[in-house]
């Protein structure tokens, strides 16, 4: 199977560690604004709270922007973070197809960067759910309807 350059490359030295904590990002297919739209957005909204989906990684803090999400999640001793991004896409991918008309919903691959020992945990939940801040979608976290996290 023919996988470019710079998919292969988001594999390299990719490593699952039980217990550590790992930010990571996954793309919209072709960059597609997708989750701008309110069924789309909701359907990985729902999918993303949902513990069952994560099999034992545990969600720390979530934000689906218009063509991309971001995660903290920390890994459990079963699931390798690859698995735990491959059913998390796959579901939400199925579920969007079956009442939106779209092909594709997520680009191949992901992104993952695992947390040193020197990063501060609550630093980085607070630098993904203010996305949308950055963005300039909304003013206030508050009135973003597509995060969550552990801490307030």
């Amino acid at each position: 199977m023919y996988m470019p350059a710079g998919h292969l490359s988001l594999r390299k030295g990719r490593r699952s560690i039980p217990g550590q904590i790992y930010l990571l990002t996954t793309i919209a297919a072709q960059r597609h604004p997708l989750f701008i739209e309110d069924e789309p957005a909701r359907i990985v909204a729902r999918c993303t709270v949902r513990q069952e989906y994560w099999g034992d990684a545990r969600l720390l803090c979530w934000v689906l922007m218009p063509n991309h999400w971001h995660g903290l999640i920390e890994l459990g001793e079963r699931d390798g973070i690859s698995l735990v991004m491959n059913r998390f896409k796959s579901i939400t991918s199925k579920r969007i197809r079956q009442t939106c008309a779209v092909d594709a919903v997520w680009a191949r691959g992901f992104h993952d960067h695992a947390l040193r020992r020197d990063e501060d945990v609550t630093v980085a939940a607070r630098y993904i759910v203010a996305n949308p801040l950055r963005a300039g979608l909304v003013e206030h976290i508050g009135d973003y309807p597509y995060w969550n996290a552990l801490w307030p």
